[in-house]
């Protein structure tokens, strides 16, 4: 069975902005795009400002709602991607389970976000933060773009690209001390498609040895050598099977996530890592993922991984 790139629909700006993100991947990665909605509301049972009870659409109607969305939203991709397959489904149920059942069958999951707001810049809304927490495929959050990534001939080399479009770099998040194949061949494989640099971006934290509030000098030179030598041996594969992609690898002293958030205001994508296992409460998605997924501009991917 040919996997989808599927995007969930709920008619927001940002949600669109996915289906033309998602659509775009499709063609990159020559694979049908799924449109995807739900169309079970569940309405708050009051009405915070009258206390009266809040009355939820028949389903009909309802189903009506998502039908007129997926034939819009279908129309606007197609138009600006002519000979792109395009599969629409609307699907019985509340937003969340149904986008987790629609995205076992997809390459990945695209779902609008919120943007930046003017308080605290926060990306999730409480369906995306629920299927990003709980799905195994990875998951791309879009939010209304402020720029896109541009498009460049696949015959261009990376540099000309850089230099002469102002192509946006693909940016890795890399956990050195448990690097996981799928999160780096993920970003490899965006960087290539795309024909763009690949950015990878490892946190470190500083040693105990301090001496005035610096680093010993001899210390600190060797840690640098040290964590650079691991670098270089977790990519050299990567960079064996993606010859084509150009890397750049930084080491940055403290946590990653500040970074990746930097790096997010120039970049076509940022790529981060998600371990399943399960918190005390609820699910777990790790302190430097959810940074940057409250803080990013350009699009995120979320590799889920054990």
């Amino acid at each position: 069975m040919t996997r989808t790139i599927t995007v969930g629909l709920d008619g927001s700006p940002a949600s669109l902005a996915a289906a033309d993100w998602a659509a775009r991947e499709a063609q990159l990665r020559d694979l049908p795009l799924r449109l995807v909605t739900a169309w079970e509301w569940q309405a708050p049972a009051f009405a915070p400002a009258t206390g009266l009870a809040v009355p939820v659409p028949p389903s009909d109607l309802q189903q009506a709602s998502a039908q007129r969305l997926l034939a819009q939203a279908r129309s606007r991709v197609g138009e600006a991607r002519p000979g792109l397959r395009i599969d629409t489904d609307e699907i019985p149920g509340l937003p969340a389970p149904a986008l987790l059942k629609a995205a076992e069958d997809a390459e990945l999951l695209a779902l609008g976000s919120r943007g930046l707001s003017k308080v605290a810049g926060f990306l999730l809304g409480s369906v995306s933060h629920a299927v990003l927490a709980s799905c195994e495929r990875p998951v791309v959050l879009v939010r209304a773009a402020e720029h896109g990534e541009e498009e460049a001939p696949p015959e261009t080399s990376v540099r000309e690209v850089s230099a002469v479009t102002g192509h946006r770099d693909v940016v890795l998040g890399l956990d050195l001390h448990k690097p996981n194949d799928a999160v780096i061949d993920f970003a490899f494989d965006a960087a290539s498609r795309r024909t763009a640099r690949l950015r990878i971006i490892h946190g470190w934290t500083l040693p105990p040895y301090y001496y005035g509030g610096a680093l010993m000098p001899d210390l600190n030179d060797g840690m640098v050598k040290q964590v650079r030598s691991e670098l270089s041996d977790v990519l050299r594969p990567w960079q064996e099977r993606y010859p084509a992609v150009e890397v750049s690898a930084q080491a940055t002293v403290g946590g990653a996530g500040r970074h990746l958030v930097d790096a997010s205001y120039d970049a076509a994508l940022i790529v981060v890592g998600r371990r399943n296992r399960r918190a005390t409460v609820g699910a777990h998605i790790g302190p430097v993922t959810q940074a940057l997924l409250h803080h990013a501009v350009a699009p995120v991917a979320v590799i889920s991984h054990d």
